[in-house]
């Protein structure tokens, strides 16, 4: 019993002694790892298994307050984490001292993601810069950064093995301009990975920048006539060659301060700009053309002489009567300048530049119709210019029903269709009007010829300037009479052919055949006379109706 007493005594004094305490107790902090997002607040707790422990607390440069407290307990708040840092809580037990030690992690997501194209214009084969930074983000070693062209992966950066505190969020990619670039979007990834450290996987993109190639090396030119008439439409052209993209190319066209409003039009590499002027003032102008693409621009200038010419005066009376006295001249426009030389159609000589040309005549039948010219020739900038003045005469005169246009007599064959012959003569064009047996006869519908045609016809033709009447005797022949008399016609014609070939044999016949073959003559003779006979036979049977 005795010997038990003193164990139990002498373990008590062993757990009594400091050594022995140094030993046994522990620190521990909860959480045991932190991932505070930036701006937020944590909560820790340390704590101890010392029973009486001594002083303690935590060290970290991160704003604390303790909000809590027990025997072998402290807890703090750590208010607004903006920066990652380790914390170390300390307890003191029977003068020993242990810590533990906490990693705070803050974490800030990617949200905004900039990228950057150094220029956004970039001519051809050059080589341009592709930039894309992350102004807050952390931690920086959990970042990866890609770029992208297009869903094409261009470069991609990641900061796991580099030193924090020396690199930023960015990352730069340099790039040669080909023509297939152009107008590609380009962009940027960001993600940021915390799954090693407790946490999650966020994700961040850039917005699209739009790359423009261009191809800008020649001068625009101007095609524009060296003149221009004051008050006319002339079509001006400025041209630009070897070019892209084309379709992009903008114009101004200016006519001295007058701005264009150009039509664009487009082939290949090479762009138009088409556009009308109207030049309002005389003397010499600008045309100028102003050609820009992207950050690239060019000018064309040419200077064009404006003048003033209008058509010269031509003075005639275009309607008067014939017989009239009538003046025609041709003068110069009072707002040409300097005064042109004129030449009048008929007139006998040139004028004197500036003087007027002028005729006299006297109007007939003939002269309606007649068209007078005036020609104005003036040299501007050495080009010899023509402009021209016509008038076309019409003289009035009373209707006239001549014999070759109105025949007095008519014949008709019966059964065919016809109309009555007459045409009227006369400025302003008669009205003719036909009458058969007091009735009006239709002169535009043909008719089909009978006996009841036959009679006489009453014309009259009528314009402002009077009348005149004449009567019109139409025939209508029987179908089997004018057989007759064609075929009659037709063998009168055969029969005098034939006389005058035998007439012309016989007067053509050598000498001596004459004297051989006289009796033959004497037969031929008689034969011709025989013809004649039956020529002058058939001649009175036509005149008896045989």
């Amino acid at each position: 019993m005795e010997m038990l007493l003193f164990s139990v005594w002498a373990l008590l004094a062993l757990i009594s002694s400091p050594g022995t305490t140094k030993g046994l107790f522990e620190v521990s902090v909860q959480p045991e790892q932190a991932l505070v997002k930036f701006g937020q607040s944590l909560m820790v707790n340390c704590s101890t298994t010392c029973p009486d422990p001594g002083p303690s607390g935590v060290d970290t440069s991160l704003k604390k307050t303790q909000v809590g407290k027990g025997p072998q307990w402290k807890e703090f708040l750590l208010d607004d984490v903006t920066e990652s840092s380790t914390l170390q809580c300390f307890f003191s037990c029977a003068g020993i001292q242990k810590d533990a030690s906490l990693g705070i992690t803050m974490y800030q997501p990617p949200e905004q993601v900039v990228l950057e194209l150094q220029p956004a214009w970039v001519a051809l084969d050059e080589v341009f810069t592709v930039r894309c930074h992350v102004p807050k983000v952390a931690p920086l070693e959990s970042l990866t950064l890609t770029l992208l062209q297009g869903n094409k992966e261009l470069y991609k950066k990641n900061f796991m093995s580099l030193a924090v505190a020396s690199e930023r969020a960015e990352v730069t990619f340099n790039v040669q301009a080909q023509r297939e670039d152009h107008r590609c979007n380009f962009s940027c990834h960001a993600k940021l990975d915390l799954s090693s450290r407790g946490g999650g996987l966020f994700h961040s993109s850039s917005a699209s920048r739009v790359l423009r190639i261009f191809e800008f090396s020649q001068r625009p030119q101007i095609w524009v006539s060296p003149l221009l008439e004051v008050g006319t439409a002339e079509a001006v052209s400025c041209e630009l060659a070897r070019v892209f993209p084309a379709k992009e190319v903008t114009f101004h066209m200016f006519l001295g301060d007058q701005e264009l409003s150009p039509f664009l039009s487009w082939e290949g590499d090479t762009v138009w700009a088409n556009a009308t002027v109207r030049a309002m003032e005389t003397g010499d102008q600008e045309l100028s053309c102003h050609v820009s693409l992207g950050p690239m621009e060019q000018k064309a200038r040419e200077l064009v002489h404006i003048y003033s010419f209008p058509p010269p005066v031509l003075e005639v009376e275009e309607l008067t009567l014939v017989g009239t006295d009538l003046n025609v001249t041709c003068s110069g426009h009072v707002l040409t300048s300097p005064s042109p030389t004129l030449r009048l159609q008929g007139a006998p000589v040139l004028s004197a530049p500036g003087e007027p040309v002028w005729l006299l005549l006297t109007t007939t039948e003939e002269d309606d119709g007649r068209n007078f010219s005036c020609e104005a020739s003036l040299e501007v900038q050495g080009q010899q210019l023509i402009k021209t003045t016509t008038v076309q005469l019409h003289v009035l005169y009373r209707p006239r029903l001549e014999e070759s246009a109105c025949p007095s007599n008519q014949t008709w064959v019966e059964g065919t269709e016809q109309m009555l012959a007459c045409v009227p003569k006369g400025n302003p064009t008669p009205l003719l009007v036909c009458t058969w047996n007091g009735v009006v006869f239709d002169l535009k519908v043909p008719q089909k010829a009978t006996q009841n045609h036959t009679g006489i016809y009453c014309c009259t033709a009528t314009n402002p300037l009077g009348s005149v009447s004449k009567d019109i005797a139409l025939i209508v022949q029987e179908l089997d009479e004018g057989i007759s008399s064609t075929i009659i016609i037709i063998i009168i014609v055969a029969l005098g052919a034939g006389v005058i070939t035998i007439a012309l044999y016989l007067n053509y016949q050598p000498c001596k055949m004459e004297r051989r073959k006289l009796p033959y003559r004497h037969k031929e003779k008689s034969r011709v006379e025989e013809s004649q006979f039956a020529v002058q036979q058939a001649e009175i049977c036509i005149m008896h109706n045989c």
